[in-house]
């Protein structure tokens, strides 16, 4: 690629290679510079569209209180539910030019079902039917808990394009893969289409190496700390190599960026790649060479010290690490539901707070008039 074409590393990288690249998060803004770059989908979560809310909140606030004043019998929770589909449907419009390019093979954004459903096979289901008939390109995130991977086969099977989160482990990538092809083959079986369903298994490799960093410092394990950045990329490069040996027909997806090797050594590969607004400026500011690195095998060393030492990198690595029941026990799914959750009660506080009972012992600002 000459340096005229070259617009940046990411550019350079969704250009020569089939990895792909989606904005982490729905923001206008960043979206837009995203897209510029070669992004082609975005995504959404509680955590997100709360800090979309802060970011963009001048687009957003006249919306907001017009769907307070139309709607008089809604609730806070009620208000918010519509605030988060609309903003995730704001950056789905921005990528419908996408969407269109590419025959709806890519360009969707990825709205996330209510982290509190987690335990609830018909909730799940239901409510990512619902998400996917918002747009034509949207894709639905469901959890890679026990009874979210029952949710993501019966929504695959009903025609979702799911993209799995909360995920960080080989054995939960394999559990997905299995339940989207057997979703696909059921529609197959009664006749209906799977050509225009791109589904997408996450894997958050960022949140893996936070949790092998958290139990080396809980139970006094002691590893190379150079190797500890190398979980999740050890991860994503497994589970990567068993989707091509067994024909997964869901993508993988790098999320959570902690360093820029869940870029670099991920480049080359037939993944995407979700990467913060933050990242892509500083992997678009950087001199790291753009090449293909994802089939180099990660140190044998490093792996063996990791597996040997820290027994809940054996559950993230191993095929068989982890029982589907465990999923839900495991400290990454643990930390990242409580989160989520914790989001998505902090957006209906804001609703109910900030517009529809807001504090009436502070006084409201004087607007200047304006002759």
């Amino acid at each position: 690629m000459s340096e005229t074409t070259r617009r940046s590393p990411l550019h350079e990288t969704v250009s020569a290679y089939p990895t792909d690249f989606w904005n982490d998060s729905c923001s206008v803004e960043e979206l837009t510079y995203a897209i510029e770059h070669g992004a082609v989908g975005a995504t959404s979560n509680p955590t997100i569209v709360e800090q979309v809310l802060r970011q963009e909140r001048n687009l957003w606030e006249d919306r907001i209180h017009e769907l307070i004043e139309r709607n008089t019998s809604w609730s806070d929770e009620d208000v918010m539910a519509k605030v988060f589909e609309e903003i995730a449907l704001k950056g789905a419009e921005l990528l419908l030019p996408v969407f269109d390019r590419e025959n709806g093979r890519k360009g969707r954004l990825s709205i996330q079902t209510n982290p509190s459903y987690y335990r609830n096979v018909a909730k799940m289901t239901e409510q990512a039917v619902y998400y996917g008939s918002l747009a034509p390109n949207m894709q639905v995130k469901l959890p890679a808990t026990s009874q979210g991977v029952a949710a993501i086969e019966e929504a695959t099977y009903r025609g979702v394009n799911i993209n799995a989160t909360v995920s960080f482990t080989v054995p939960q990538a394999i559990a997905i893969g299995e339940a989207v092809e057997r979703g696909l083959q059921r529609r197959e079986a009664e006749g209906f289409s799977t050509d225009n369903m791109t589904p997408v298994t996450t894997i958050m490799v960022g949140r893996t190496d936070d949790w092998i960093q958290v139990v080396t410092t809980r139970d006094d394990i002691i590893v190379n700390p150079q190797y500890l950045p190398w979980a999740g990329v050890a991860v994503f490069k497994k589970a990567s190599k068993i989707y091509g040996e067994r024909g997964f027909r869901s993508r993988l997806l790098a999320a959570a960026y902690r360093h820029h090797l869940h870029w670099s050594e991920f480049i080359g590969g037939n993944v995407i790649l979700t990467i913060p607004a933050k990242w892509q400026k500083l992997i678009n500011s950087s001199m790291v060479e753009v090449k293909a690195r994802m089939d180099d095998p990660v140190a044998p060393g490093i792996i063996a010290e990791l597996r040997d030492r820290v027994p809940d990198f054996r559950k993230a690595f191993d095929e068989d690490g982890m029982t589907v029941e465990e999923f839900d026990s495991y400290g990454a799914t643990v930390r990242t539901l409580r989160g989520f959750i914790a989001s998505y009660h902090e957006l209906t506080r804001v609703i109910r707070e900030d517009f529809m009972l807001p504090n009436p012992d502070i006084k409201a600002p004087v607007l200047p008039i304006v002759s």
